[in-house]
């Protein structure tokens, strides 16, 4: 009985011990924190990586996520779209702009501001998130030259003045967009919202430690170890109004890479290879019409035509620049076929002029080359006026196979009788039938083929420089 007693005491008490070991082995599991890394500008390859790591953050019950931003800026829609995704986030963000000379300009001073907690490392700064648009001044600064109160003003000024107010107008709406959006984030965060709209009016950029004072960020650390160190304890508020309390200090981090999409985006989405593509199935679709039958380059030029216009579309591009572009082509294929040297310079005009407006903002990182510009407007039109004139060449060329190529050929007599016999033509020995009568040794001209059978006749007699015959 006193051993029934003690199994059972001992059992209670594996059972008790369990039970305080499982929790304490689930919280320590969940203490995982996920780096995700912005380099460079910010599009769509970036916005995809963002939300697949946020996802994978949420499955996996991450204590935290370190978002560490290395950025000049960039679109508009990609940024919304990452702080659409840090916003609802069940895990916690953490802004971190790392390491020491990185910067969280522009877009990405937002995504910084939408983050749960701002950190900074030593030596980087954050700001100039003043919107930019194509045509139009920076907000603040003066959009033309003193009038001196309007007295020196001629008509073409006053002509004028309806385009710049349109200008000012758009640079207003856009701007005060900016800032509205900016100050809704630094008021939901906490954080210093008139220094934002200064960033955005003014272009206003801050320093670490002057981030900290300002209280536009809440941290700085020098490294990640620090970071986490800094974090642990802290209260934060996450989506659906929850607050939860970090636990970072012993926390596992890991890396998370970006997937295949997120890297294939991040190719085809850069505008020089988006035009290089563009231009490749543009240049593989033309040679297929031109020679049917060589597979490949119609193949190729497909292909790489549908991945050109897929990242075209997730790209603001400028319309009336890519219809410029395919007049250009039209022009310069034109010019082949119908040399006029007019048409030709038209063309490359056309196809230069809507390569530099294809692209309708100045984001950094988003904008074409000049260098691939020139030198796909050189290759093009060299193809046009090279490749595709000599294909048209080639196609008014006479024959050089079969009966064709054998008409106006001159053939020699070898023997004839009555209306037959044969002769020596195209190095061959040839049956020949004739309405003439003719001599070996003879030289005639072939008149037709039929059924291998040359039909021949005399030679045309050529006529001298003093009109005899």
């Amino acid at each position: 009985m006193q051993t029934m007693k003690a199994a059972l005491v001992a059992a209670i008490g594996v059972v008790a011990l369990i039970c305080c070991l499982l929790p304490s082995s689930a919280e320590e599991k969940s203490r995982l924190a996920l780096i995700v890394s912005i380099e460079g500008a910010i599009g769509p390859a970036s916005a995809s990586y963002v939300k697949e790591a946020l996802a994978k953050a949420s499955e996996r019950r991450a204590e935290v996520v370190l978002l560490r931003i290395n950025t000049p800026g960039g679109l508009n829609s990609s940024m919304r779209e990452i702080i659409a995704d840090v916003l609802a986030s069940p895990v916690p963000v953490v802004g971190y702009v790392a390491p020491s000379g990185a910067h969280a300009a522009s877009a990405g001073t937002y995504i910084l501001y939408a983050t749960h907690i701002a950190a900074m490392a030593p030596g980087t700064n954050i700001g100039a998130a003043t919107p930019v648009q194509i045509g139009g001044p920076l907000p603040g600064l003066p959009s033309g030259t003193p009038d001196n109160g309007g007295k020196d003003k001629k008509d073409g000024d006053q002509q004028s003045e309806p385009k710049d107010q349109f200008k000012d107008a758009m640079t207003a709406k856009v701007t005060n967009d900016a800032v509205a959006f900016i100050r809704s984030l630094a008021e939901l965060r906490g954080r210093n919202a008139d220094w934002a709209e200064k960033a955005v009016r003014e272009a206003a950029t801050l320093s670490a430690n002057g981030a900290l004072q300002s209280h536009a960020i809440e941290l700085v650390a020098r490294d990640q170890p620090e970071l986490l160190r800094q974090l642990d304890g802290r209260v934060v508020e996450v989506a659906g109004g929850k607050t939860q309390r970090l636990a970072t200090k012993d926390a596992v981090v890991e890396a998370i890479d970006p997937g295949w999409i997120s890297r294939f985006l991040a190719v085809i989405t850069d505008p020089n290879v988006a035009f290089i593509l563009l231009m490749v199935g543009i240049y593989g679709l033309i040679f297929e019409f031109m020679s049917p039958g060589a597979v490949a380059p119609g193949v190729v030029g497909a292909i790489c035509l549908l991945i050109g216009l897929y990242a075209l579309n997730l790209l603001p591009i400028n319309y009336a620049g890519l219809a410029l572009m395919l007049v250009g082509i039209v022009l310069l294929t034109v010019e082949a076929f119908n040399p006029t040297v007019v048409i030709g310079l038209g063309g490359i005009i056309a196809f230069v002029l809507g390569a530099l407006m294809l692209f309708r903002v100045e984001a950094p990182g988003y904008h074409l080359s000049w260098w691939v510009i020139g030198i796909t407007a050189a290759v093009f039109a060299g193809f046009a006026l090279v490749v595709l004139g000599s294909l048209r060449r080639a196609a008014r060329a006479p024959e050089r196979v079969g009966a064709q190529a054998m008409r106006g050929l001159p053939a020699e007599v070898l023997d004839w009788s009555g209306s037959e016999g044969h002769v020596f033509a195209h190095g061959e020995r040839w049956q020949a039938r004739g309405a003439e009568t003719f001599k070996p040794g003879e030289t005639v001209e072939v008149a037709n083929v039929v059924d291998l059978t040359l039909l021949i006749r005399r030679a045309p007699a050529r006529t001298g420089e003093g009109g005899t015959s």
